[in-house]
C-alpha cells in the first residue's frame, strides 16, 4: 500500500495534504479582526501549487471584506526575499490601495516573514504596532527565535503524519481506505 503526503497524486490514490487555502484564510481574517486594512502578501515561487492556493485565499478574503487587494509578491522561500519584498512594498509603486503602505504582511513561510520583520525594523517600523506580520509553517526554530516571536499558521504536520501513518497501518491490516485527498 502507498500513502502520499504533501502531493496530489492520481485520483485513485490516498493522499494527505495541508489545507493551504484554509490556513491563508485564517491568517488574513486574523489581520482583518485586528483592524488591518492594507494587507500585503509575500510568498515563494510561482511554480508551487501552495503559493497559488494561499494567494487565492488571500484575494478572496480581502474581496469579501471590501478591502484593497495588492498583487502578491512572489520570489524565493528565503529571508533575503522577505527583505527585498519590503523594499518593493514600501516604494509605493506596487500598492493598489491609493499608494498607502501596508499595515500588515502575510508571508508564505516563516523564513520570508523573518526577512520582512528585519527589513521593517531597519526602516524604523515597529512589529506588530506599525505593521503586523504573519508567517506560514510555524517552523518552531524560526518562529520562536524571531523578535518579536512570530505569529505563524501551523500546518498541523504532526496530525497529518499521524493520520497518514494510521491509514497506512489500516491498509497493511487489510482495511480499505477511501481514495482521495484529505486536507488537514
Amino acid at each position: 500500500p502507498v500513502i502520499y503526503a504533501f502531493t496530489q497524486p492520481d485520483p485513485g490514490a490516498v493522499a494527505f495534504v495541508s489545507d493551504d487555502a484554509g490556513g491563508a484564510r485564517l491568517a488574513v481574517e486574523h489581520f482583518c479582526r485586528l483592524g488591518r486594512r492594507r494587507i500585503a502578501h509575500v510568498s515563494g515561487p510561482a511554480s508551487f501549487a501552495v503559493v497559488h492556493a494561499r494567494a487565492q485565499a488571500y484575494r478572496d478574503v480581502l474581496t469579501e471584506k471590501g478591502l484593497p487587494v495588492m498583487e502578491p509578491l512572489l520570489g524565493s522561500w528565503s529571508e533575503a526575499w522577505g527583505h527585498e519584498a519590503v523594499k518593493k512594498l514600501f516604494d509605493g509603486k506596487l500598492s493598489k490601495s491609493g499608494g498607502e503602505k501596508p499595515d500588515a504582511v502575510f508571508c508564505g513561510n516563516d523564513q520570508i516573514a523573518r526577512g520582512v520583520i528585519d527589513a521593517l525594523r531597519e526602516r524604523g517600523l515597529d512589529v506588530p504596532d506599525d505593521v503586523g506580520v504573519i508567517g506560514f509553517d510555524n517552523w518552531q526554530i524560526v518562529a520562536e527565535a524571531t523578535r518579536p516571536p512570530l505569529t505563524s499558521v501551523d500546518m498541523n504536520l504532526a496530525a497529518l503524519g499521524r493520520e497518514a501513518g494510521l491509514t497506512l497501518l489500516s491498509l497493511v491490516g487489510g482495511e480499505p481506505a477511501e481514495p482521495g485527498i484529505r486536507k488537514l
